[in-house]
């Protein structure tokens, strides 16, 4: 592994780890309230293109980063779309901590 593919795994593991907790909070408790259904749309877009863009380019740190991102991002835009799945969010995450 070269210095480029460390920094690389670096933003990485940073970006997914900065991302992560609010995205969880927001799936765990279904509270999309004051969330911009416009910004989450572009959000899913970019984090759509920088996957291809690191498909495309063969470099596994845009693949790692931005498919994981994409997930959570997409799980937020969905309950924010479609309130039955903002409530199911909810449900599951009260399950689980009882």
């Amino acid at each position: 592994m070269d210095f480029v593919e460390i920094i690389g795994g670096l933003a990485a593991l940073c970006s997914v780890t900065s991302f992560a907790p609010q995205a969880i909070k927001i799936i765990r408790s279904g509270d999309t309230e004051g969330l911009s259904v416009a910004m989450y749309a572009l959000t899913v877009l970019g984090f759509s293109l920088w996957l291809l863009y690191g498909v495309l380019q063969g470099q596994w740190p845009l693949m790692v980063t931005n498919g994981c991102c994409l997930a959570l991002s997409l799980l937020i835009l969905i309950m924010l779309l479609f309130p039955a799945a903002r409530r199911r969010a909810r449900a599951v995450a009260e399950s689980g901590t009882r």
